[in-house]
């Protein structure tokens, strides 16, 4: 909902989300490195600026994307196209990923050290269509009903077969691309997609089957642009041209260009990734459903935020944060401790996922869906350890030397045999997760610094050596977030529904088990004999005017009681606080009449009070009932037992 209290509350939480990457930056440079970057205020400035870029963000999402999709989702799914829903999904999946800034930028430097063979316009094409295809997949998915994990299994086992065949240098770039695919805009479009439809048909679970879509489209690019590596090694020549990577230092790290000029081109940029997606919503809002949009205004309003928004997170970002990244990256390589290398690279890794956007979009939406039962700053810190311990990981084998294949196949098994293990509820999620990690924030710092190692580590290739990073903080998220599956499984953690279904089931059976606890110990009238045996009492209270103690008496006994206790009462009104004092000591008013009497007997005697008193319309009083354990003393007559 668009309100200031709204905003308030989400730029609170990016500026709580900010603070690890800030502490992890001043720790290191100062500490470690020793050095004070001279461009600290712009740096300082430009995480002021992704913090309320971030805000900004946040709320667009929720006030024009997420309604907007799941809206389109809705109206397919109560129209019954299936081959419109396909058509959708697919425009989605291309058009959003064809413009994905991260993509651009992996695939311009996968061109400039690939010696010419690959075409950074042609493999985004190819990363384009293969989410396109993952999307449709996916939708499929949804509307069939199939198990996810059939799915994920059978593309992992793809995966692995094309490595088989694949050149080693494309092998880290195409792990690296199912990473990238998924953007700060795509995520929760096609988010809001997946949950969208699998709550408008029947006997889909948001859940269980709403997630999974980012899954498939972090899946798809790795087989597909192995397949490209397969045939441009095979039958494109390299060139003599190579262009060499930049290496940015303190003293080439430029300032932020705040002409206004610069910043519309800016604005324009990323108001190009986003207006595509606008217009394939349009076009199938108003040309196939034939339907006006609800709440157009906000959901116009929630774009324009959601383009303002991401713009200021990105001048942000390169207002100094991502040259010192790539600058930190640099002179860790040129220190002789590989501890310290494994230590940065865990700690970015865990400060730029836990501000990451998509992150915090999806895990409000696994929260929001599952009840309360995943929470969703817990989630995102179970995927921020994931990311940390991939890139950790990562950067070790980039140090050390091997093949990145036998890294991510031991992963694939390790997420097989969790996938049977964890709770059904939370393997859509964590498979998520492993395409939600790796975008605005973490994608350039990430892939800074592993092509850093392995440009300056002897021995070491960019093109082989030092794609793969992302690769790993996609897939290392996917086992934690299973892993928090099962604890909390373990530890009994349940939904707020189910959490009062039990409270009233417990509630329910304490009053059974209240009613029936221990033996009831009775005398037997006229005679000198006790009697202990299983029977169920309940007490039965009337409270009423003097003046109606008698009928109160002979409509109980009708009803099957057999003694009264009588007690003096009187009642008041707490408000009436000028004579409180005056009132407790007055005459009493009422009678409090006690029926002990067999549980049977006790629905006869409330409705029988009920009605002969009018208790439920213009009569004065109150009855009620409760179940009594532990009875001693009661004297019954013989035709009672």
């Amino acid at each position: 909902m668009l309100s200031i209290s709204s905003f308030l509350q989400l730029l609170k939480e990016s500026f709580r989300d900010l603070l690890p990457i800030i502490l992890v930056i001043i720790f290191f440079q100062l500490a470690i490195i020793q050095v004070v970057p001279e461009n600290w205020l712009s740096t300082t400035i430009g995480l002021a600026i992704v913090g309320v870029g971030l805000a900004v963000f946040l709320l667009g999402l929720e006030v024009g994307i997420f309604p907007v999709g799941e809206g389109l989702a809705s109206d397919f799914a109560h129209k019954g196209s299936t081959g419109w829903i396909v058509i959708f999904a697919f425009m989605i999946g291309f058009g959003t990923t064809i413009a994905e800034p991260a993509l651009l930028v992996i695939a311009d430097k996968a061109a400039g050290i690939s010696a010419g063979r690959i075409d950074a316009f042609t493999l985004r094409m190819v990363v384009a269509f293969s989410v396109g295809f993952a999307i449709v997949l996916g939708v499929w998915r949804i509307i069939k009903g199939h198990p996810i994990h059939y799915y994920i299994i059978t593309g992992y086992i793809m995966v692995v077969a094309a490595t088989a065949f694949a050149p080693q240098e494309i092998v880290g770039l195409a792990y690296d691309l199912g990473g990238v695919t998924t953007s700060t805009v795509t995520v929760p479009l096609v988010a809001a997609l997946g949950i969208g439809l699998a709550s408008s048909i029947k006997g889909r679970n948001p859940v269980l089957d709403g997630f999974g879509l980012i899954a498939f489209a972090s899946l798809t690019p790795m087989i597909f642009v192995q397949f490209y590596g397969i045939y441009v090694y095979e039958f494109i020549e390299a060139s003599q041209v190579v262009i060499p990577l930049a290496a940015h230092t303190p003293e080439t790290a430029a300032a932020f260009d705040f002409s206004a000029l610069a910043l519309l081109k800016g604005l324009v940029s990323v108001a190009t990734d986003v207006i595509p997606i606008l217009g394939v919503i349009l076009f199938f809002q108003y040309v196939i459903l034939k339907k006006p949009i609800d709440n157009l205004k906000e959901v116009i309003i929630g774009f324009t935020l959601v383009i303002v928004g991401l713009d200021a997170f990105i001048i942000g970002l390169e207002m100094g944060l991502f040259s010192l990244g790539e600058t930190m990256a640099l002179q860790l390589t040129q220190n002789d401790s590989d501890i310290i290398i494994y230590t940065f690279a865990f700690t970015i890794g865990f400060s730029t996922t836990m501000a990451e956007p998509s992150l915090t979009a999806i895990a409000r939406k696994a929260k929001e869906i599952s009840d309360g039962k995943v929470n969703d700053f817990v989630l995102r810190l179970f995927v921020a350890l994931g990311v940390a311990i991939g890139i950790s990981l990562g950067a070790f084998r980039i140090v050390n030397g091997g093949e990145i294949v036998y890294y991510i196949m031991a992963g694939y098994m390790f997420v097989i045999v969790l996938t049977f293990m964890a709770p059904k509820y939370i393997v859509p999620i964590a498979y998520d997760s492993g395409g939600v990690t790796t975008s605005t924030v973490t994608v350039p710092l990430v892939a800074a610094l592993g092509l850093g190692l392995a440009t300056n580590i002897p021995g070491r290739d960019p093109l082989i050596d030092g794609f793969g990073l992302i690769a790993f903080a996609s897939l290392f998220p996917m086992i934690t977030v299973m892993a928090y599956g099962l604890m909390t499984e373990r530890m009994g953690v349940k939904g707020k529904q189910e959490m009062e279904a039990i409270h009233l089931s417990e509630l329910r059976y304490a009053l059974e088990d209240a009613s029936n606890m221990g033996l009831a110990t009775v005398h037997v009238h006229g005679t000198n004999k006790h009697h202990s045996y299983e029977m169920a009492f309940s007490s039965v209270h009337v409270i009423i005017p003097h003046d109606k103690e008698e009928q109160a008496l002979l409509s109980a006994k009708e009803a099957g009681a057999h003694g009264v206790t009588i007690m003096q009462a009187h009642g008041m009104g707490l408000e009436e606080m000028d004579n409180f004092y005056n009132r407790l000591h007055s005459d009493s008013t009422d009678s409090n009449m006690m029926f002990i009497t067999p549980t049977k007997n006790v629905d006869k005697i409330i409705q029988k009070l009920m009605y002969d008193l009018d208790l439920a319309g213009e009569g004065d009083g109150i009855a009620y009932a409760y179940p009594i354990s532990h009875l001693k003393g009661l004297t019954l007559k013989m035709d009672d037992l």
